[in-house]
């Protein structure tokens, strides 16, 4: 089953949905791939934010107000996942894991980032494939009065830190040295320990009891890498920068680069590549 737009859009998080917003006020038909249950990507697991205009203070708050916005255009939004696209000189087909098929003149790729793992970054060592629950998913109902190691000092850690002043938990933070930069929020917090190392080795016993999140003592928070899918074309890091990509592929959000992965940079940036496909397909230069 095909099914014949203006533009497909994949990944429904802030550059996604900024994109559909924007293709459709401009006249375009627009289907929007997103495979949760309900549009705002990360922003349901941020539970603070103080850098996004309009007065929003939670991500979910945010997200709830990006909703109401997709929900008022005459986008198609479709539950599924995003496999592989195909770009052509006159279209881009989009193959779905159902077995079916989307055309569209252009497509917006917004399938941002995803946690990283052990697996993805060179300090640490780890029984290969271990799994870490991501600090963003621990629960704070289990951590008043406990001491948490975390792994690496990526923004979450002074997410969490702001969005609860008051609980009483200790974070005993190992970080490498290319995320120093990244400690300078947290360093003034007292329950806070960082340690800088070159390596380090995780415990096999108590990182099989990390997954859960009711039950674990140490974190990810080593950062995220980049959730592609094929057709596009990755640079080395694994990015898809906009102008390494076919004509009738437009990148928007935190996919683009590893820099400039703030909300506001991927709400613009999805309106930016939403515009890029309206002006290509009525050959306005």
């Amino acid at each position: 089953m095909t099914t014949s737009v203006d533009l497909v859009v994949i990944g429904g998080g802030p550059a996604g949905c900024a994109a559909a917003v924007m293709a459709t006020s401009v006249g375009m038909t627009v289907t929007l791939v997103d495979p949760g249950f309900q549009l705002g990507g990360a922003l349901w697991r941020i539970p603070t934010i103080q850098n996004v205009l309009g007065g929003h203070s939670t991500g979910p708050d945010l997200a709830k107000a990006i909703i109401a916005d997709v929900d008022r255009t005459h986008a198609t939004v479709i539950q599924a996942t995003a496999q592989a696209i195909h770009p052509s000189d006159q279209d881009v087909t989009v193959d779905l894991a159902d077995g079916t098929m989307i055309v569209g003149r252009h497509a917006v790729i917004a399938t941002g980032v995803r946690p990283a793992q052990p697996d993805d970054v060179d300090w640490l060592f780890a029984a290969a494939g271990t799994v870490l629950t991501p600090l963003w998913a621990a629960d704070p109902a289990y951590a008043d009065g406990a001491t948490w190691q975390v792994l690496g000092a990526d923004r979450p850690l002074g997410t969490f830190l702001r969005a609860h002043p008051d609980l009483d938990v200790r974070f005993e933070v190992l970080y490498p040295p290319a995320d120093e930069y990244k400690t300078h929020e947290v360093r003034d917090d007292a329950r806070v320990t960082l340690t800088r190392v070159e390596r380090h080795s995780l415990d096999p016993d108590v990182a099989s009891r990390s997954v859960d999140p009711g039950k674990a003592m140490i974190f990810a928070n080593l950062g995220v890498m980049p959730a592609t899918i094929q057709g596009t074309q990755p640079a080395d890091d694994g990015y898809c920068p906009p102008d390494a990509q076919h004509a009738r592929i437009h990148i928007g959000g935190d996919l683009r680069s590893a820099r400039g992965q703030r909300i506001q940079t991927a709400m613009g940036s999805g309106a930016e590549a939403a515009l890029s496909a309206y002006y290509a397909s009525r050959r306005i230069t």
